[in-house]
């Protein structure tokens, strides 16, 4: 009812005014009715006493107050009350991204919680869950690269696949080439309003049939951007060897080739980022969100429909009543 009530507008609210004379007709009729009021003098009034008023006498005022009720709903129909329904048309059109993932066994250091990959995973997840009107596609690569999902918007379908990544999968080594020409392969053909590749590594390329640079010269042919991510604490991390006598760790250098990932992201009119730890990976993935916004175009419709018929019926039935109350019930005799 209350939502109701917050789509009525009124058309001529001037006529509000009019219910400014309630006050002075009020006024007017308390004192004709003290005026009037017909006197007789009694030596005692004694005789009166615990004689209860009649409903006639208890109700002698309804006339009136229909009418001033009246007086009330006919100001407020003059104001044309109307009420508005719309609709709204929401065109989306989104953007096309491909997340290209490095699953080297480097990225099972430990200088990232609980270990670089999971990381990069969790990140993906909610970057993808933010994005609802894109399409995503993942690509994997190690020493060699291949899709693990094409470009889709079910987005339910990607986010139960990004759990299953494991360091292993494919031969180990770092294929930044071949993962980046994977990702362009998935967007070439896209006719998205924008094309976008975030790759995201640890290390320096040294596997793969295609250089890193030839491979950001056919992504800016095509008019994809890369952003580039280098996933890693400087200096040394903590990384998991197994052994005869299980798990034991051993500080590693950390070597990412940053020069390389600068110069393709340059290159595609991308951005290159630096994470050091989960917070820092967080942040640019939430900055890369930002500066790929779909466009979304909300053409709305409004359409106004009268509401005073009701209410003119409204008072036209409490002047009737008011009417025959008057000539009826409350007649007075002259």
């Amino acid at each position: 009812m209350m939502q109701y009530f917050q789509q009525i507008t009124f058309a001529d609210p001037g006529f509000f005014w009019l219910l400014l004379l309630l006050p002075l007709f009020i006024t007017w009729y308390v004192y004709r009715n003290r005026k009037n009021q017909a006197e007789i003098h009694y030596s005692d009034t004694r005789v009166f006493t615990g004689i209860r008023k009649s409903w006639r006498q208890r109700m002698r005022h309804m006339p009136f107050v229909l009418r001033m009720l009246a007086v009330a709903v006919i100001a407020i129909a003059l104001a044309r009350p109307q009420s508005s329904s719309s609709r709204r048309d929401v065109n989306i059109e989104g953007i096309d991204i491909v997340l290209a993932n490095d699953i080297s066994g480097s990225m099972l250091a430990e200088d990232f919680k609980p270990n670089r990959l999971e990381a990069a995973k969790a990140v993906a997840e909610a970057f993808i869950k933010g994005r609802p009107g894109d399409r995503i596609g993942l690509v994997i690569f190690s020493g060699e690269s291949f899709t693990q999902c094409p470009l889709t918007t079910d987005h339910k379908v990607l986010l139960s696949l990004i759990p299953k990544l494991e360091s292993g999968m494919v031969e180990d080594g770092t294929a930044i080439g071949d993962g980046l020409a994977t990702a362009v392969a998935r967007l070439k053909e896209s006719n998205a309003i924008s094309r976008v590749i975030i790759l995201l590594t640890d290390g320096v390329n040294n596997m793969g049939s295609l250089d890193p640079l030839s491979a950001a010269e056919i992504a800016k042919l095509f008019g994809i951007r890369v952003y580039t991510i280098g996933v890693g604490t400087r200096g040394l991390a903590p990384y998991p060897f197994k052994t005869p006598f299980g798990v034991q760790y051993q500080n590693v250098e950390v070597k990412i080739d940053e020069e390389l990932l600068q110069q393709i992201a340059g290159l595609t009119g991308g951005k290159y980022f630096r994470a050091t730890n989960n917070k820092k990976l967080e942040e640019i993935y939430k900055e890369i969100d930002t500066l790929e916004k779909s466009r979304i175009e909300v053409l709305e419709f409004r359409k106004k429909h009268e509401e005073y018929l009701s209410l003119a019926f409204l008072a036209f039935g409490l002047l009737l009543a008011e009417m025959l109350l008057r000539k009826t019930v409350f007649k007075a005799i002259p």
